[in-house]
């Protein structure tokens, strides 16, 4: 697990220099510390900052879970799990999860825009510091969590001097001239914006607006005034300052903030303020970029140029004029670009998203953008589902991690509304590769449960939820639902004559039979279903998938020539196909046909690669498996030592898997084997020592140390000082000239896509 995912500071960091060692010292004091203030106060950047100077403290790391993009309660739990980059495989609760997680880790969590969720999220918190004495939580939100031992912390706007500051570096970040400072003088030397030539002639006999080159700073710190110091609201008049003087917009927004206070100098309210300074950036777009700003609300989270092109683009948007409106609006500090392992996203500030959603509303537009962003997303999830099963793998990994909040969105709308049960269950099947080859088998069973307690009309798309809610549960070691899942799809798809569908529940009653130790069952299940798949020239990930359990099956019965010819056939259609999921699994059998006849070399260098393709899948089965068995061929090697820690190793990873070696005697031979000899080799208090060991290792460690080049490490070095893993997909770059499928999907995407 990576120690942080804080995303990287885009700019500088201005001021708030005493409420940042304040706020550190409080998290030193306090286990729950939450950040107030109205919105656009900086109260999400001084937090990240201030969790990125305290990582030291936290040997177990720091980590961001951002809250707002949620609209269903029950998903706070499954963002944590996501935030604390835990793979959970098992049928339980994923709030169970999360505090075995944390029980002994020193972790500090900031938990990001939990106002809208606050009575859901204040309980779930108050139970995780209850249970996890090293947890530590930094809540940023616009109100307190009112849970027992909360510190708040109230944060004002800017002071003068840092206001100054920060309008005059964004403005000279969007290629404004430079203006006067806190420093005195013109930054870099450049003339003032600000003098009595750039200003309506009505401005000079206004009382508190300065007039001349003489009164630029006084021009600055009264715009910084009437915008109260939020930082926000400074940064959207910055964006406006290549097109403005400093006195152009103090003369505008002056005589806004006269008509809200019925002409007196009173102050506004805060929240006022910015919503204020909002609306008149607002007004000072063009037509087209408000229209844009308004349909971008419905976008929960990043989002790239292709998904606005179809979301957002119409008669009035025309596609080709989105670039160029998405520039107009970043270069105002209406949005902000990053950089994703999926590629070049956009993102709208919350607050700045809240306005345009009113306009949104008022359009009497955000039920049909709301399906358009489904739609959209819906197409995408059936073009990752075709390309999973191509060289594409690990873009798609990528891409269907950045698009979690969007398909949560999407699946949200189609629960929420009656009439889309129907596409609730196609896309919580379509997802299938996302549940079971990207290591979230615990949401995928909370979307599949749902959308098959609603009855849609379409059989379709239920035979398909269904197969793959059996598949779910057989890996989550929850035999019950499986059968009752497999036993229905199997009966309807038998009454509606759809023969695929069939051999799915076939297939994955077979696997079932497999994991449960009959073999002869397993043999028989799915040697049926390959004949059905081969019949109706079915070919993809699940295919491959099968031929792999059968060759399982037939490995544990001692046919090696039977198994070693499937896995050696599915390892050629992998590298024909670039597929790299199956290959894992592939080459997990030929490793234990391998040991079998003492190619400990061949094994390793099998099992070495397996590993590797499961770890960057976050596929904990099969990392798991692959663990066991290279210990296995550790000790074969003479290296019993190892051996154990790599047993230790494999523990914590099982206890987030489910049922260890899903209570297969079968599955547990290569543990036993290990376990036999290592301890007769060591004897049982050295073995102990470093079976404990290897426990000790988080699953990132114990990953590198199964990937360390060469044997005999020195027992207890840390992960970071071993070699490299030899294949990464996180950074993988997108395959050029490809583009993403639009709109509801077709029949041509149902079970036989993978």
């Amino acid at each position: 697990m990576r120690r942080s995912n804080l995303p990287a500071e885009l700019n500088r960091f201005v001021g708030r220099t005493s409420e940042q060692a304040a706020l550190t010292a409080l998290l030193e004091a306090s286990r729950l510390v939450t950040v107030v203030g109205v919105g656009g106060v900086g109260k999400t950047r001084l937090a990240l900052r201030a969790a990125a100077g305290a990582q030291k403290r936290y040997s177990d790391g720091v980590r961001l879970a951002e809250l707002a993009p949620l609209r269903d309660p029950e998903l706070i739990e499954y963002a944590l799990v996501e935030a604390l980059d835990l793979t959970d495989h098992t049928p339980r609760p994923p709030r169970e999860a999360l505090v075995e997680h944390l029980a002994e880790r020193r972790t500090l969590l900031v938990v990001d825009g939990f106002e809208h969720l606050v009575e859901h999220c204040a309980p779930l918190v108050r139970e995780l510091l209850e249970h996890a004495p090293g947890l530590t939580v930094l809540a940023v939100g616009r109100r307190p969590l009112r849970v027992a031992g909360e510190t708040v912390f109230p944060l004002a706007p800017l002071g003068e001097t840092d206001a100054m500051t920060l309008l005059a570096e964004r403005a000279a970040e969007a290629g404004a001239p430079s203006l006067p400072g806190a420093g005195g003088g013109a930054f870099h030397g450049v003339p003032s914006l600000t003098g009595a030539p750039a200003r309506p002639a009505a401005a000079a006999a206004r009382p508190g607006v300065p007039g001349g080159p003489a009164g630029g700073r006084d021009a600055v710190r009264e715009l910084c005034r009437r915008l109260d110091g939020i930082p926000l609201a400074l940064e959207l008049a910055a964006g406006r300052l290549p097109l403005l003087s400093v006195e152009q917009m103090l003369y505008r927004l002056d005589d806004r903030f006269r008509l809200l206070t019925d002409g007196t100098r009173g102050a506004l309210p805060r929240h006022q303020t910015l919503r204020t300074a909002i609306g008149w950036s607002h007004e000072l777009c063009t037509p087209e970029e408000r229209l844009l700003w308004a349909r971008l609300s419905v976008f929960p989270g990043p989002f790239d140029l292709e998904a606005v092109e179809y979301v957002c683009g119409g008669p009035e948007l025309p596609p080709e004029r989105i670039l160029d409106l998405l520039g107009g609006l970043l270069a105002q500090s209406l949005l902000t670009r990053e950089d994703t392992p999926a590629g070049p996203a956009y993102r709208m500030l919350d607050t700045v998203a809240a306005y345009g959603a009113e306009w949104l509303v008022a359009l009497d537009d955000t039920e049909r953008m709301r399906r358009r962003h489904r739609d959209w997303y819906m197409g995408l999830a059936t073009w990752c589902e075709l390309e999973w099963f191509s060289p594409r793998q690990p873009e798609v990994a990528a891409l269907t991690e950045a698009a979690l909040p969007h398909l949560r969105a999407a699946l949200d709308l189609c629960l929420e509304l009656p009439e889309d049960a129907h596409l609730a269950q196609h896309l919580a099947g379509t997802l299938w590769f996302a549940w079971v080859g990207c290591g979230r088998l615990s949401e995928g069973r909370h979307w599949l449960d749902r959308a098959l307690a609603l009855e849609s009309g379409h059989e379709e798309a239920r035979l398909k939820a269904l197969w793959v809610l059996g598949y779910v549960a057989v890996l989550q070691g929850d035999g019950t639902a499986a059968v009752a899942a497999l036993h229905e799809c199997g009966e309807r798809a038998r009454t509606s004559r759809n023969a695929l569908a069939e051999a799915y529940a076939t297939h994955r009653m077979g696997c079932l039979a497999l994991l449960t130790d009959d073999m002869p069952r397993a043999e028989e299940l799915i040697g049926r279903a390959l004949d059905v798949y081969r019949e109706l020239g079915e070919l993809n990930s699940n295919v491959l998938m099968a031929q792999i359990e059968l060759a399982m099956a037939r490995a544990f019965r001692g046919d090696q020539e039977g198994a070693s010819a499937l896995s050696r056939e599915v390892r050629e259609v992998c590298e024909e196909r670039g597929e790299l999921w199956a290959r894992a699994y592939a080459l997990y059998v030929l490793g234990y046909l391998a040991w079998t006849r003492g190619a400990y070399g061949e094994a390793r260098e099998l099992l070495t690669e397996c590993v590797s393709i499961n770890d960057s899948f976050r596929d904990l089965v099969g990392l798991v498996l692959a663990i066991e068995l290279l210990a296995l061929v550790t000790v074969s090697e003479g290296d019993p030592t190892e051996a154990a820690v790599l047993q230790g190793a494999a523990v914590p990873v099982w206890d987030t898997v489910g049922v260890r070696l899903f209570g297969s005697e079968a599955f547990g031979v290569p543990r036993a084997l290990c376990e036999r000899q290592a301890e007769e080799a060591l004897g049982a208090e050295a073995y102990g020592a470093a079976f404990r060991a290897g426990q000790g290792l988080s699953a990132a460690e114990a990953v590198e140390r199964a990937l360390v080049a060469g044997r005999n490490p020195a027992l207890g070095v840390p992960a970071e000082e071993f070699a490299p893993r030899p294949f990464r997909t996180a950074g993988a770059a997108a395959v050029p000239g490809t583009r993403k499928p639009a709109g509801s999907p077709t029949g041509k995407g149902g079970e036989a896509a993978g």
